[in-house]
């Protein structure tokens, strides 16, 4: 942590403000989103690779920032971008500048862009997939190894099933899934090295337009080919934005929901009273996962939004031209939203729908239903099997993978029985 220090973007934080630095390597995210919380609304934060940036720690304050047409997604209006002091191989790049897509841009373009993912993302298209992601659920317990006294329910369960329902709702090969296991990862983690950034990048991209291209010869059933359609009949996309859309779509349907599987899984086994309430019937399994949503958000922090204008909040400013992060782990336990409690994990309490770990606003995330409808039938299932699924590990040895944007663990070790 530093202090009385100009960032990268010519802000001068004052001499009585301390910038809290991420930890990249996420050993205690808990901590540090209560840190952020205690700073106040808007936090001066330093991301992995000395870039500085705000950070909006508030629920109220967030949704108030995240409709807010003064901070926009057009990287162009940042400062240190502008002033290329924002390395090529910074580990976030893909993150600070994913190419064109409904995440990167405001106002007309972004309605263009996500009309079509809308279109392919209704509650009926959506609910249309419940029978198949029951189909995959049902298959994955089948193979799971039940002569193990301890198993990897993240790699075993948690990971592939929204990895297959992406796959199918984008219409990507599945034989495709183990290497963009390994590219997604180098693409999240704070610690790829910096030779391997553009490198990762370059074949995600590659991936990504060569099934767009098989997708043109041979059209399916998915939401590649219907925006390679929607382009072809007037929508003007360009190939450069379904790529990119692609990517981000695949990027983000799999990383949420695996995360909030995960989550859950780990609050009800360290909450007992919360798992007898469930599997009692005295409390539904949306209860679990929306308080999973609120209490332990499965996406940390949001990478970015750019001041057009000086933007006050609370006592502090985002000065024109600086970047902002929407801090999603530190704005779910908010105690002004969800009272004195807010640190605790309580199914039954009554603000649990009330939290924002989807986003807000225009940019709210399209994929929420798909991701709560893996969830909703992933958790019940997997516990009819296994009531008695419990951790192998005391909680405190489990360990965040060095991801600054997600709550991603390496590994969720489980007994599947006493």
């Amino acid at each position: 942590m530093t202090t009385g220090t100009t960032g990268t973007t010519g802000t001068t934080i004052s001499d009585d403000t301390s910038r809290i630095v991420l930890d990249p390597f996420v050993t205690d995210l808990n901590g540090e989103s209560a840190r952020l919380r205690a700073a106040g609304p808007l936090a001066a934060v330093e991301l992995p690779g000395g870039v500085p940036v705000w950070a909006v720690t508030h629920h109220a304050e967030a949704k108030a920032l995240l409709t807010d047409p003064r901070l926009v997604k057009d990287i162009n209006v940042w400062t240190a971008w502008q002033r290329g002091e924002i390395p090529g191989d910074w580990p976030l790049i893909g993150l600070a500048n994913p190419g064109p897509s409904m995440l990167t841009v405001d106002g007309a373009e972004h309605r263009r862009l996500r009309t079509l993912v809308a279109q392919a993302l209704t509650p009926r298209r959506v609910e249309h997939m419940r029978g198949r992601i029951e189909q995959l659920t049902a298959e994955l317990l089948d193979a799971l190894p039940l002569d193990q006294d301890v198993v990897d329910l993240k790699a075993e369960f948690a990971y592939p099933l929204p990895m297959y329902v992406i796959a199918d709702l984008m219409g990507i090969d599945t034989s495709l899934l183990p290497r963009l296991k390994v590219l997604f990862d180098k693409f999240f983690s704070t610690q790829t090295p910096p030779e391997e950034v553009g490198a990762t990048l370059e074949e995600l991209a590659q991936l990504m337009s060569d099934t767009v291209a098989a997708k043109r010869r041979s059209p399916g059933d998915d939401l590649t080919s219907a925006l390679i359609a929607a382009s072809e009949n007037g929508d003007q996309l360009t190939d450069e934005e379904i790529v990119s859309t692609l990517q981000l779509l695949v990027a983000a349907g799999h990383e949420t929901t695996i995360s909030l599987i995960v989550n859950a899984v780990v609050n009800l086994s360290t909450h007992p009273e919360q798992r007898a309430l469930v599997l009692s019937g005295q409390a539904e399994w949306s209860a679990v996962i929306e308080e999973t949503l609120r209490w332990s958000a499965p996406t940390s922090h949001v990478l970015f939004r750019f001041a057009t204008e000086d933007v006050p909040v609370g006592d502090r400013v985002i000065p024109k031209g600086d970047a902002l992060i929407v801090s999603y782990g530190a704005i779910g336990r908010d105690e002004q939203a969800h009272g004195p409690s807010a640190g605790v994990f309580d199914i039954t309490r009554e603000t649990k729908n009330r939290h924002i770990s989807f986003g807000h606003g225009p940019h709210v995330c399209p994929g929420a239903a798909l991701s709560r409808l893996e969830a909703g039938v992933a958790l019940p299932a997997l516990y009819a099997r296994f009531p008695q699924l419990d951790l192998a590990v005391p909680a405190s040895e489990l360990r965040n993978k060095p991801v600054v944007t997600q709550n991603d663990l390496y590994e969720l070790p489980v007994r599947l029985r006493p």
